[in-house]
């Protein structure tokens, strides 16, 4: 399994950073992980083919995690003329705020039918189920978007990668962390404490119970972003590539 971090920025472009969008690639399914507003600039920049997207896993409903589905999905329909069954999983909630964000963007376009097959999946928190070859586990978290935040686990193929989303600390992040073969941890400041987000330390003084075979940080603010971090973690960067 690759991993891309097709955007690894916050949700105000800290560093010149595309917003969270993460490419799942193995030999059964590419699927994304997140897919911010600035999504399908980055995907062309990186020259990934949208027809590959098999699935996307939404983490939250916020327009730096999922504003870009109405470009994928009017992108997939005008210009990558896509012919393949697309799935969208994410949290209860997701098929009428998809609604709402293409009525937004792009007046009468949630009302066309595509000439794929679109799939909107809405997760139940905390149970795990299988969406297409991928098993998710998806847990509730704590971050305010009128709908239920969840991190993410996904299994593909054997392998596993879990990412936090947006939250503050919470117990939910352990099942999904524990014994991952790769944890993307949202590291929004180093040290201060700011609800409904994740900071350095924080993430650090619970590890013992995270657990995950491997670490990377993601979602940074420019406080973090001007910090020397080479040689003690891992740091996520838009474009940059990594196997699982």
């Amino acid at each position: 399994m690759q991993l891309r971090f097709i955007g690894c920025g916050d949700a105000f472009g800290s560093g010149g950073r595309f917003n969270t969008c993460f490419q799942v690639m193995s030999p059964s399914a590419t699927v994304l992980i997140d897919c911010g507003a600035s999504s399908m600039v980055a995907l062309r920049k990186w020259g990934v083919d949208p027809n590959t997207i098999d699935a996307v896993f939404i983490t939250h409903l916020h327009g730096d995690h999922f504003g870009g589905l109405p470009f994928l999905i009017l992108d997939a329909q005008l210009v990558s003329r896509r012919t393949r069954p697309l799935t969208i999983a994410g949290p209860p909630g997701l098929r009428a705020r998809l609604a709402q964000a293409m009525e937004v963007f792009f007046p009468g376009s949630s009302g066309i039918a595509q000439k794929f097959t679109l799939d909107v999946v809405e997760l139940a928190p905390d149970a795990a189920a299988t969406v297409g070859v991928v098993s998710v586990l998806p847990m509730q978290v704590k971050h305010p978007c009128d709908a239920p935040p969840l991190a993410l686990r996904l299994t593909i193929d054997g392998r596993s990668v879990a990412y936090t989303g947006d939250t503050e600390w919470t117990e939910a992040l352990v099942p999904v962390a524990q014994d991952v073969d790769l944890f993307i941890a949202e590291a929004y400041f180093h040290d201060r404490k700011v609800r409904f987000h994740l900071d350095l330390d924080t993430v650090l003084a619970h590890m013992d119970v995270l657990r995950p075979r491997r670490m990377i940080l993601t979602h940074m603010s420019p406080d973090m972003l001007g910090r020397d971090l080479a040689g003690r973690f891992e740091v996520a960067e838009d474009g940059m590539v990594v196997e699982v």
